[in-house]
């Protein structure tokens, strides 16, 4: 009898142990991150899980729209993403935090040719040309190129003689580098960022102009997270720049540090896309 108690009392608390394990957070990243910076990615991860004391997940999909519909299903508890998506579906997410880069929370899309191409001034100049974009749902990769479009007077439905679509920024510069397209609209971040790994590639692309600024793609949560699960990743990250393994992330990830932001970082890209929407471009299915 008291060895069937024993027993009992033994499977009661595996029960209560397995019970009370955290459920892991699942966390999207976008294609900031490149695939050298795996390394970096998995320090990071045990750095989360560190200071949230429960295990983290980074998901990662093709596309911009697939990583809002596990928002949208609450599949995700949080991610970073990119500011058009943000923009665009603030019902099912919540700004957490905007990184600083090169000192402001803030970046540019930069247009870039091959490198042979010397005469290229603009985006005038690519008229009847092959021209990558990066995401439907880019800021920098599709709603700038298709405002400088509009702001020509012309049809981003017949301005290139070819489009596509790359789903990375870092296949965009490729292209460019390769000579498979002739010009294409990326996220200035990540460029140079790609210098740092590639910068063989980039020494094929020539910069040709960088757009005005807009709000730092942001680490966004579900709009339910449970408010002690957002304010304890909410600090975590705006703490990283305050000890020596949060530094060296930083750093690695070519950033100063994260703040809180606000919805006002992004007026500029929620202008964009009603511009750009409101002259009958309709969006990418």
């Amino acid at each position: 009898m008291i060895k069937k108690f024993g027993m009992i009392l033994l499977l009661m608390l595996f029960a209560s142990n397995v019970q009370a394990a955290p459920q892991p957070l699942q966390l999207a990243l976008s294609a900031v991150f490149l695939g050298e910076q795996q390394d970096m990615v998995m320090r990071w991860q045990k750095y989360l899980e560190v200071h949230l004391h429960r295990p983290v997940v980074f998901v990662q999909r093709r596309s911009y729209r697939e990583l809002i519909e596990l928002f949208e299903q609450d599949r995700l508890d949080g991610g970073w993403v990119c500011s058009s998506p943000y923009v665009r579906h603030k019902s099912v997410q919540r700004l957490l935090a905007v990184p600083v880069w090169q000192s402001e929370p803030l970046y540019q899309s930069y247009l870039i040719v091959p490198k042979r191409d010397i005469t290229t001034r603009s985006m005038a100049d690519l008229r009847g040309k092959i021209f990558a974009y990066s995401d439907p749902d880019s800021n920098s990769g599709y709603y700038v190129p298709q405002s400088d479009i509009l702001h020509l007077g012309a049809d981003p439905k017949t301005f290139f003689s070819k489009t596509l679509f790359t789903y990375s920024h870092r296949k965009s510069v490729e292209a460019v580098a390769d000579g498979l397209v002739d010009g294409a609209r990326v996220d200035g971040y990540i460029y140079d960022q790609l210098k740092k790994f590639y910068p063989d590639v980039i020494e094929k692309t020539r910069l040709v102009d960088k757009s005005d600024k807009y709000g730092f793609p942001p680490m966004v949560t579900r709009a339910n997270l449970p408010e002690a699960d957002f304010k304890l990743l909410h600090d975590t990250l705006l703490n990283m720049h305050n000890d020596a393994e949060g530094r060296a992330l930083l750093a690695a990830m070519g950033l100063d540090k994260f703040i809180a932001g606000d919805d006002h970082l992004f007026d500029g890209v929620a202008a964009l896309i009603k511009y750009v929407e409101q002259a009958g471009v309709k969006r990418v299915q």
